[in-house]
């Protein structure tokens, strides 16, 4: 893979999940589209970590649309040896989604090959962007991965363009024009999605919920819903965090976000309290909008890439065999 600055490639996926009209929803199909100049980037409707943004009434300008999205997905992804074949089954899955942007924010000093590549022939509209962690927030050597909120720079990095700041490497270079309705969402690259949960989140109207599987060391943990309103949240781990949520247990939709220039990720936020930094910049917990059937469907889940095993590889590259790192993996 070669080596990175920093960390690794944190990548940050945004999603644009474009609100379904009710002809939408008849229909499952007719893509919400601005701006008339061709798809951006590597040839394809892009890819690569993604906010999927879509308007309400679709409009298709003469041409062919660079933003075709009701839906917006913001991913992060370390570079390691698994990171290709995470992003490939994670691009795999979100091609199944219509109207979609996949917004990836690389941790590095600026966009890798592999990335760039993968996001070039994904077949996804894209957006590219790359901002390095800074020294004082990476891990040691040996640390826990949650002794320090991670992919904070990126995740702020894809707000700040959704926001008209620039900063595109790669792919659509422009943001979403104003008026433009859609949905923001923060994917991770080892999680497992169903096609299902995309769909709910295409009727967010402030901050969307639902409940995550195989996390928080229980079952699942999401909110606890009675007569359709939030009144708590089923968790075992400091339940009394402003929005004890997982960060693939909720979306936001895009005019909120961009009606609170300040709400942001706080990188010096305690432990498990990096989404109660952003979402108490946003909703009130009362106001929260339950999906996935009132929040009694698991439709994401907090799966973990196993950690390849390389002692062979690193015996026989000590004995100058290893194996040929022309060949990507």
């Amino acid at each position: 893979m070669g080596s990175i600055p920093g960390q690794g490639t944190k990548i940050l996926q945004a999603e644009w999940l474009g609100q379904k009209t009710k002809q939408d929803k008849e229909k499952n199909r007719a893509f919400g589209c601005w701006s008339g100049k061709g798809h951006g980037g590597g040839g394809g409707r892009g890819g690569g970590a993604v906010l999927g943004v879509a308007q309400e009434k679709p409009y298709v300008p003469s041409g062919v649309g660079k933003w075709c999205l009701p839906l917006s997905l913001l991913h992060l992804s370390p570079c390691r040896l698994v990171q290709k074949a995470e992003l490939v089954r994670l691009s795999q899955t979100l091609s199944l989604v219509p109207r979609l942007h996949w917004l990836l924010v690389e941790d590095a000093e600026g966009p890798t090959p592999l990335v760039s590549g993968l996001l070039a022939a994904s077949g996804l509209l894209f957006t590219h962007l790359a901002v390095l962690t800074p020294k004082a927030q990476r891990l040691r050597e040996g640390e826990p991965g949650w002794v320090r909120p991670r992919g904070v720079e990126q995740r702020n990095r894809a707000l700040d363009w959704l926001r008209s700041r620039g900063g595109a490497v790669a792919g659509e270079k422009d943001p979403p024009p104003p008026g433009t309705r859609g949905v923001v969402y923060f994917a991770d690259d080892d999680n497992t999605y169903s096609r299902e949960l995309f769909e709910e989140m295409r009727w967010t109207r402030g901050v969307s919920v639902w409940p995550v599987g195989l996390v928080g060391g229980l079952r699942f943990e999401g909110p606890r819903v009675q007569d359709g309103r939030v009144v708590g949240f089923h968790t075992a781990w400091e339940p009394n965090r402003p929005f004890p949520l997982d960060m693939a247990g909720f979306a936001v939709s895009l005019p909120l976000l961009l009606a609170k220039p300040n709400a942001r990720f706080d990188a010096t936020a305690p432990r498990g309290h990096l989404e109660s930094s952003l979402l108490s910049h946003l909703v009130d917990p009362k106001d929260l909008e339950p999906r996935a059937a009132n929040c009694t469907r698991v439709l994401v889940w907090h799966t973990r890439t196993e950690k390849p095993k390389t002692k062979q590889e690193e015996q026989l590259q000590r004995q100058g065999r290893g194996s040929d790192p022309a060949v990507e993996v």
